[in-house]
């Protein structure tokens, strides 16, 4: 099972890595990636949606954020949090974290912030203490880990009581073709690692978290365009097959 947990990171690893050389995004904007708001700094928008839109980020909190990449969606959410709050970027892909410490210099030098911050390592072993994040995030990411069930039990442990996570991605509404399962690309695109709807989201509950809410639900349809050359191969397969959700859960205890 480790053997192949590492040869699906070393596949991912290999895609974003050669994304971030490239310094394009895979779906800039597309429909089937769903909206996504524009980066603050490095266009590097690998996306499925806008967790940090649905947060509602305070003043002084702690974020991390799971597979941050070139550091879009942490970009966006430091302001949010200000000067006495932190936001925490993990990522496994080298390539990608040196680009976000570029992006982290142009946003330091623009905002004056010194709340960022990057981390390497894994999802599944997430780099932070136990209860040290106020909210977790992730952009299409979960659906590319090998075992996504640990993934949220580490984004449960890293939570604070009361704590929350938002988490934008894509689930199957079907089982997709054989030989679109073993596509490298579309894996790396976040269409052929995903889970079933119900299992992603029993995986969330398995976790412990509590009052899941599903706050945007969009089914990909191959007229939507999609400028993603890897995703626009398997088009008429994947219509209706997949959808774009974005899921609110809580960390049982503290404050409500």
């Amino acid at each position: 099972m480790k053997i192949h947990h590492e040869k699906t990171r070393s596949m991912v690893r290999k895609a974003y890595g050669t994304v971030a050389k490239k310094s394009v995004s895979c779906c800039p904007g597309s429909s089937c990636c769903g909206p996504a708001p524009a980066a603050a700094e490095g266009e590097l928008g690998l996306s499925c949606g806008s967790p940090v839109a649905f947060s509602r980020i305070k003043k002084g909190m702690t974020v991390l954020d799971l597979g941050s990449g070139a550091g879009k969606d942490v970009f966006i959410a430091a302001p949010l949090a200000g000067a006495k709050g932190r936001v925490i970027g993990v990522d496994m892909t080298g390539e990608m974290l040196k680009l976000a410490a570029k992006n982290l210099v142009k946003f330091t030098a623009r905002t004056g912030l010194k709340n960022v911050e990057f981390r390497k390592g894994l999802i599944e072993k997430l780099p932070v203490k136990s209860g040290e994040a106020d909210l977790v995030i992730s952009n299409c990411v979960v659906n590319l880990s090998p075992d996504k069930p640990e993934v949220f039990r580490e984004a449960f442990r890293a939570l604070k009581p009361g704590g929350v996570i938002v988490v934008s991605d894509i689930v199957l509404n079907r089982e997709l073709p054989p030989a679109l399962k073993k596509h490298a690309g579309l894996y790396a695109a976040c269409v052929a690692g995903a889970l079933q709807r119900p299992d992603y989201l029993g995986a969330i509950k398995d976790a412990g978290f509590k009052g899941l809410k599903l706050l945007t639900d969009n089914t990909y349809r191959s007229e939507g365009g999609c400028s993603d050359p890897i995703t626009n191969k398997a088009a008429k397969a994947l219509d209706g097959a997949a959808s774009s959700i974005t899921v609110y859960a809580r960390k049982p205890g503290g404050r409500k």
